[in-house]
């Protein structure tokens, strides 16, 4: 009987033995996980310094930089259908294009900003510029301080050409150490579009214009001599020529102006034709005698101010309506 009670006690010291090893062995392999953990918490910090910019995102790299968002990556078809309403040869034939993530201009350029440029770099935007007055469009004497028509600060500059647009960009980078163009023509479809297939980002009615871009509307068919006679959108947007940037509803993208305002100039040498154009979202270059303009300004019709227009001039040509927006490359 006592030999069997030893047995007993013998058997339960040695399943408490056990049980105190297995709990040491978890604690030992609790304590091995911890200890392979801090390598790759300490791997993350480094991945830190370059995370990968969230789509959306608004920033701005100086106080008087414009303010960027960040455009996710993605796919559209580029151009217009046959079907559209006012398409133009040149806006075919459709084709698939990839962009990579990059960052846009929220608004267009202001001029603000555009004379802090100045400013710092004594930079000359001419003296000459095809502006509005007694009902004509003529070359006057005149630049982006004088349109012929009120401004200011908060105001997209205007009678800029596409070389002083690529000064500006230029002189934004120096400053902030990262690259700052023009945006490619693909670049600014896309991103005008903000995954809308319509003609406009917001559909296909010119005459909804008004809640989302300065348009040739009303407003200016009663203000502006001559334009009494203007193909306008039949809506109210409350400008007689440009409207202070960023007045009007963002599209899916967070973008403001993309349509309406001033022209703007993007990175292509124009192609009369998307016949053998990249398909990587890449700019598109030629012999450079004339640059592609898109987006429509405050004067134009419902034909002119849809997503797939294609406008090109000569690259030191001003006009009080062209203007710009830059790109930036990410991070």
């Amino acid at each position: 009987m006592r030999n069997q009670f030893g047995l007993i006690i013998a058997a339960f010291c040695l399943m408490w033995v056990s049980t105190q090893a297995q709990a040491q062995v978890v604690k030992q392999g609790k304590a091995a996980k911890v200890s392979k953990a801090a390598p790759a918490a300490k791997a993350g910090k480094v991945s830190k310094a370059a995370p990968v910019a969230k789509a959306g995102k608004v920033f701005r790299d100086c106080p008087t930089c414009p303010d960027m968002v960040v455009i996710p990556s993605g796919s559209f078809d580029m151009g217009s259908p046959g079907s559209e309403d006012g398409r133009d040869d040149d806006e075919g034939p459709v084709h698939r294009v990839n962009v990579a993530a990059f960052a846009l201009g929220k608004t267009e350029v202001t001029r603000g900003q555009f004379a802090a440029f100045v400013k710092k770099t004594k930079y000359s935007a001419g003296d000459q510029c095809w502006t509005h007055g007694g009902g004509k469009v003529e070359e006057r004497i005149g630049n982006w301080r004088e349109l012929g028509h009120v401004q200011d600060d908060k105001h997209p500059v205007a009678c800029i050409n596409w070389n002083d647009a690529q000064a500006y960009a230029e002189w934004l980078s120096r400053t902030t150490g990262k690259k700052y163009r023009l945006p490619t023509e693909a670049e600014w479809e896309y991103a005008a579009r903000g995954n809308a297939a319509t003609a406009r980002y917001w559909g296909d009615n010119p005459d909804e214009a008004c809640g989302y871009a300065n348009v040739a509307d009303t407003t200016g068919q009663a203000q502006i001599r001559g334009a009494s006679s203007w193909s306008v959108h039949k809506c109210t947007d409350g400008f007689a020529y440009t409207a202070p940037a960023g007045s009007f509803k963002a599209n899916a993208f967070g973008l403001k102006d993309m349509l309406g305002n001033v022209w703007e100039w993007t990175e292509d040498s124009y192609h009369d034709s998307y016949k053998d154009a990249p398909a990587d979202g890449s700019a598109w270059q030629g012999d450079g005698a004339k640059r592609v303009l898109r987006g429509g300004s405050w004067n134009n019709s419902p034909r002119i101010v849809r997503t797939a227009v294609r406008n090109s001039y000569r690259p030191e040509l001003r006009y009080s309506f062209f203007g710009f927006r830059l790109a930036r490359q990410l991070p």
